[in-house]
């Protein structure tokens, strides 16, 4: 966890007001949080702290790429992560984070620390179904897609026959109603 220090905002020091943070995410920082889904990562993270006299008002934002594997062909791809949290921190008697767009630190904190909201929100940002886009626009050409068309079931056309005595018995309730 050492590695997430430069994760920590001193905040006792900034002036009221607007202040940047900036950080370039890879996989150092995914395997802090043993987290290995990802086979390599490039993420900029924007922090917009607004500092006020009784709270903070912090807006995260990520863009960048994950590279992760299709869930369908399992060729690795680059899935885009553009996403944003919008997170207020307020000061009470204890620390509490029940609460996800709220965060509650304790009168006497002088720094938090912001890699835990950063990664969930990247995390949280990836669809659970990873499927290339060259799947989905079916210009991929692999041996996996290969064998799943080469055993795809395949639906016989049917056409429905009726029995010519019901036909009779339906002629009889249209004549009726005419």
């Amino acid at each position: 966890m050492k590695d997430l220090k430069k994760f920590n905002i001193p905040f006792v020091g900034l002036k009221e007001g607007n202040h940047l943070f900036e950080y370039d995410i890879d996989n150092t920082f995914f395997e802090s949080f043993n987290f290995d889904e990802f086979e390599s990562s490039s993420i900029q993270i924007r922090l917009n702290f607004l500092k006020k006299s009784t709270l903070f008002e912090l807006g995260f934002e990520a863009n960048g790429y994950v590279e992760v594997p299709c869930d369908v062909t399992t060729e690795l791809y680059k899935q885009e992560v553009t996403t944003s949290l919008p997170l207020v921190v307020k000061f009470g008697p204890e620390f509490n984070d029940d609460n996800e767009e709220i965060l509650i630190l304790p009168h006497e904190a002088y720094e938090f620390n912001v890699s835990q909201f950063i990664y969930e929100m990247i995390v949280l940002s990836i669809p659970n179904k990873r499927v290339h886009p060259k799947v989905l626009d079916g210009t991929m050409e692999s041996e996996a897609l290969k064998k799943l068309k080469e055993l795809e079931i395949k639906k016989e056309k049917t056409v429905e026959k009726t029995d010519p005595r019901w036909d009779k018995l339906k002629n009889l309730i249209t004549e009726k109603k005419r």
